[in-house]
């Protein structure tokens, strides 16, 4: 008995990791819903960042947002907590395992954070943010084992449709900045 647990023991151990999630039959619409939001956000001066909060079964809409730290003055006001919030009232659970967030840019420490904490079944982004990225670029607060829930991210979702919302943004906002509107 004792021989079978170990080698039951190894074997887990040398198990081939599993592979990265796929996209779901939704994901494209959500990010192109979470990009017009991204748009709506630049129209307010807010950097363009959107969000989507959908039942992933049915892709059901529960809640969306979009930045308002500006409009709002309130520098938790991102896309994500909106949008998570607003699925949480409607779902009046604040737990989210059978949701998906879709969001424009990958979630900062806080946000991954948040997503953890109401249990996002999945997390879909599209461009990832160098600066300040946790969920693949500069941490891994959502696959982070330490914690009780665990969510493997899809990046890269319509990414280059993003990247340009963004780059155009602060290209503008430089521009403005150096008077050359």
């Amino acid at each position: 008995m004792r021989r079978g647990l170990l080698w039951l023991s190894l074997l887990r151990r040398t198990a081939p990791p599993s592979l990265p999630p796929e996209p779901g039959p939704f994901d494209n619409a959500m990010m192109a819903r979470a990009l017009s939001l991204a748009e709506e956000a630049a129209a307010l001066g807010e950097v363009p960042v959107g969000a989507v909060v959908f039942h992933s079964a049915s892709g059901t809409v529960l809640g969306e947002g979009f930045n308002r730290r500006e409009v709002d003055h309130d520098p938790a006001a991102h896309a994500e907590l909106l949008a998570i919030r607003r699925a949480s009232a409607r779902l009046r659970d604040w737990r989210l395992n059978e949701c998906t967030l879709a969001v424009t840019l990958e979630p900062c420490a806080m946000c991954a954070g948040l997503i953890v904490n109401a249990r996002v079944g999945r997390l879909v982004f599209a461009a990832t943010d160098p600066k300040a990225g946790a969920a693949g670029s500069l941490y891994r607060l959502t696959e982070d084992a330490r914690l009780n829930h665990r969510v493997t991210p899809i990046s890269g979702v319509m990414a280059p449709r993003s990247s340009a919302l963004l780059r155009a943004f602060f290209s503008s906002l430089r521009a403005g900045r150096s008077g050359k509107a």
